[in-house]
């Protein structure tokens, strides 16, 4: 069996959007009540022992390019042993919408890639690069829309994973999955925010990765 790769006395920093968020700058603070409140008390229930410390940087709403603006303050600064990434979905939709703001594909890769240039640059840290998901199987409107034009931020992302050689955690696909067995509504009120249960998916995959 492989060794879990977070060590004594090292520290996990997760950054990225709402999903990430999750209410822990409010009251569920400070890892929020999502997929990093739960990747955390799991660590903790099996390797007690380990005094790993962590951070959560995750901003509702964000985009790379919020990241981008904060990566100094909410990432250098911090010098993490471990560095988990996971956005893109607010530039797909910000995309969508042909929003002045918008970030296309190779925008939000180049963004992306200057992030993680930084980070392997300037902080010991080790990768792990979270896909954005959309928790949907629609075939027409919207959604499929959506689920067509993520297709090119998965592609950047994973190009980013082998560049950097990150560890991925490919939660898009671990959805799909799920879903050939089990409808959207258990995981989710609708495809972008994970109900506790999704969050769970999350975590697992997450854990799964770092060989938990």
């Amino acid at each position: 069996m492989s060794e879990f790769r977070i060590q004594d006395g090292q520290q996990f920093l997760f950054i990225g959007d709402s999903i990430t968020d999750c209410g822990r700058r409010g009251e569920g603070a400070p890892f929020g009540n999502g997929y990093v409140k739960i990747a955390i008390d799991l660590i903790t229930a099996r390797y007690p022992e380990r005094r790993i410390r962590y951070r959560n940087e995750g901003i509702s709403g964000n985009t790379v390019a919020d990241l981008h603006a904060r990566w100094d303050a909410d990432v250098i600064a911090h010098q993490p042993d471990w560095l988990s990434v996971k956005i893109g979905i607010n530039d797909l939709h910000r995309t969508l919408r042909d929003a002045p703001e918008s970030l296309p594909p190779d925008r939000y890769e180049a963004l992306y890639r200057e992030i993680l240039t930084r980070a392997r640059a300037e902080t010991p840290a080790r990768l792990i690069l979270i896909d954005p998901f959309y928790i949907s199987t629609a075939t027409d409107g919207f959604e499929a829309e959506v689920l067509r034009r993520l297709d090119g931020y998965l592609d950047a992302v994973h190009r980013l994973a082998e560049e950097f050689q990150a560890i991925p955690v490919r939660t898009h696909d671990v959805f799909q999955e799920q879903l050939r067995y089990r409808p959207a509504t258990e995981f989710c009120p609708e495809p972008v925010h994970p109900y506790a249960s999704g969050h769970v998916v999350i975590a697992h995959a997450l854990l799964r990765a770092l060989n938990w």
